[in-house]
């Protein structure tokens, strides 16, 4: 096995959960709109730092496309997909486009004084009105 060679994003960008790779730009993300089996899910234009494994087809909510699961090239995590094709004539935008699951990325915001993780966590447990904080 090869040098794996990282690239290091400049600016507001999205990173993978597990080992914080950079794999996509927030000027690259087109909606933040999309499901996956795990929960939501973003479309990126671009990504890098993944590696895309062999295409197939797959039924998602929105019909037939042909996809590949993209992995971390770091840790070796599965991060989300990369549409290679689209059955449907209305789908063909998602074409080259890549899917980042959120719950396997974190987003990072760059600021002078260094970076900052962002990881949003939502607490689903009931409250009681007997419980004081």
């Amino acid at each position: 096995m090869g040098r794996i060679f990282v690239v290091e994003l400049e600016g507001t960008a999205y990173k993978c959960k597990f080992c914080k790779t950079h794999l996509a730009l927030t000027e690259d993300l087109v909606s933040r709109s999309f499901h996956c089996r795990r929960g939501k899910a973003y479309l990126f234009n671009n990504a890098v730092n993944v590696i895309v494994g062999a295409a197939e087809d797959r039924l998602m909510l929105s019909g037939m496309h042909t996809v590949a699961d993209i992995f971390c090239c770091c840790c070796g995590q599965i991060v989300g997909w990369k549409y290679e094709a689209a059955h449907d004539k209305t789908q063909k935008y998602k074409e080259g486009k890549f899917v980042l699951e959120r719950g396997r990325i974190l987003e990072y915001e760059e600021s002078a004084n260094g970076g900052v993780d962002v990881e949003f966590y939502i607490d689903s447990r009931p409250i009681s009105d007997a419980e004081d904080p």
